[in-house]
């Protein structure tokens, strides 16, 4: 892996960086232009549509005809961001699965704080279920505040008696409100794009009063029983890289099959940046393998239980 990718990119997103103080609107003004500033590839197709009253963006790759569905969930602290401004990322998320992806767009805080995002979250997904969709052909996928999102989402499910999704795939999961984790300080210094300062002024707008500590504010405080296989990456360089740490330990004191994949030397979310270094690429293929590989089983065991029905009736 190149040293020098890692270094211009680190570069990049030093310049790009939001300033510590400046409001929403102007983040958000600042994160449309990052994000806009890159094309989708010319084999992507992002359709507006709805799932439950909530606004997403249906995103496929030509080519593909899909028997799965990737149900994906965009970052942006839960104050920036929509549905169709990760798109290039989400549909390498689809495409190494070989799955459309539905992008949620849940509503933004401080204008629908907390649980606002929580119930859209789980509203789409109780209505892709309802539209005829097979849990086992549905995998869950999100970065940063979407990976915690994701997370609480499956919790929430879980604890509502729903049937959950295969597998789920969060990348550099924003996961403690609280913002507790060591790496908020010994990390702060290597990473180019988010402070504890900058994290905090945001906390406030979308938890509007309620405890941080709440498990589906914060679900490194949840209880993860019963969640289905997960795979955390993150970066070293990354003041969120203990929220990944403390998120896959729940997991794995849960009894849930977790696989934490850490990349040295690469910031927040350096997934999004595959065009310009290839740990991105490499470890967007483990995360695809590995959702392939979980939806691969869980089609596998329903053919094999329809089998059975034959069999006995």
């Amino acid at each position: 892996m190149s040293t020098e990718q890692r270094e211009n990119l680190d570069a990049i997103l030093r310049q790009s960086a939001f300033p510590v103080g400046s409001d929403v609107n102007e983040q958000r003004r600042l994160l449309r232009e990052l994000l806009s500033a890159q094309p989708l590839p010319a084999d992507v197709t992002v359709t507006a549509a709805a799932l439950g009253g909530v606004p997403t963006a249906e995103i496929t790759v030509d080519g593909i005809e899909p028997r799965h569905v990737v149900l994906y969930f965009h970052g942006g602290v839960y104050v920036m961001g929509d549905a169709s401004l990760t798109a290039d990322l989400a549909s390498q998320v689809g495409r190494r699965t070989q799955a459309k992806v539905i992008s949620v767009d849940y509503r933004l805080a401080p204008e629908h704080p907390y649980p606002a995002a929580v119930d859209d979250a789980l509203a789409a997904y109780e209505a892709l279920l309802h539209s005829g969709i097979a849990p086992s052909n549905i995998a869950f996928a999100g970065e940063s505040a979407g990976g915690g999102l994701a997370i609480a989402t499956l919790v929430n499910a879980h604890d509502r008696g729903l049937p959950l999704p295969a597998a789920a795939f969060v990348m550099s999961p924003y996961a403690d409100l609280t913002l507790a984790g060591t790496t908020m300080q010994t990390k702060r210094e290597v990473d180019p794009l988010m402070s504890l300062e900058a994290l905090q002024d945001r906390v406030n707008d979308y938890t509007s009063g309620q405890d941080a500590a709440l498990a589906l504010i914060s679900p490194v405080f949840a209880d993860l029983s019963g969640l289905p296989p997960l795979i955390i990456q993150a970066g070293t360089h990354e003041v969120l890289l203990d929220d990944a740490l403390r998120l896959a330990r729940q997991a794995a004191t849960a009894d849930v099959e977790v696989t934490l994949d850490i990349t040295p030397g690469v910031p927040h979310v350096f997934q999004a940046y595959y065009p310009i270094l290839d740990e991105a690429a490499a470890a967007l293929d483990r995360a695809g393998q590995f959702l392939s590989e979980h939806l691969a089983d869980a089609d596998r065991v329903t053919g094999e239980r329809k089998a059975e029905l034959k069999v006995s009736s």
